[in-house]
């Protein structure tokens, strides 16, 4: 079972992806809070597997309620950003900080549904590509300190590089194999490292260093 909590302060929000969830065979919602300070307490006390988060809320919003939820080193908790407007500078600080994603409230159930499997299996949530396109949007903005640091961008061999920047593009492990003609196995192997040395979560924060250190540039999507 997939073991989910729902953080939105909207009780018909929650009310409404409860009910969604638990009607699945493999998905249980565990807990439900208001606020970020309340969905933070829950995830500590309950250590869900995938953790919904509202971002504009009232308190502790959903941007420091995520940091601090995946920078505790005693929950394993991934989060999934659920959110209004698609281009929204909280939704970036949050997959920034370490959410596996975010979708927007009015996605299908089915685009739901995929996405918590995803995130909850270890992977990250880089489609719809609008994922792709916030990051481009805010990157262009102010700089900020990369998420990576460049030595850890030195020590990844060219084939590694080269993975990490078709990642950045928000292609798929098959989409990766099919451009660079290797076997998907190998792949994920070169996936796998970029993210080791890159010293990163999973494929978003590796898609927010690469705009964030200049390895791919806003617009850059061929």
């Amino acid at each position: 079972m997939i073991r989910v909590a729902i953080v939105d302060d909207q009780q018909l929000m929650r009310s409404g992806f409860e009910m969604i969830l638990n009607a699945e065979n493999d998905i249980d919602v565990v807990g439900l809070a208001a606020d970020g300070q309340e969905g933070l307490d829950l995830a500590r006390r309950i250590k869900p597997d995938v953790v919904l988060m509202d971002i504009r809320m009232p308190g502790m919003d959903g941007l420091e309620a995520t940091k601090q939820i995946v920078n505790d080193d005693e929950l394993s908790t991934r989060v999934l950003v659920l959110t209004t407007f698609e281009l929204d500078e909280y939704v970036y600080g949050a997959i920034r900080a370490g959410a596996s994603g975010f979708l927007l409230k009015d996605s299908p159930t089915d685009e739901l549904l995929r996405a918590i499997r995803l995130i909850a299996g270890g992977d990250a949530l880089l489609a719809p590509s609008v994922t792709r396109t916030l990051i481009e949007e805010f990157s262009r903005h102010d700089p900020v300190e990369p998420v990576v640091a460049s030595e850890a961008v030195a020590a990844l061999t060219d084939r590694e590089s080269e993975v990490w920047a078709l990642i950045a593009k928000g292609l798929s492990n098959q989409e990766i194999a099919e451009a660079l003609i290797l076997g998907e196995t190998t792949v994920k192997t070169h996936v796998s490292r970029v993210l080791m040395k890159l010293g990163v979560r999973d494929r978003v924060q590796a898609v927010v260093a690469a705009y964030e250190t200049g390895v791919i540039r806003p617009g850059d999507s061929n």
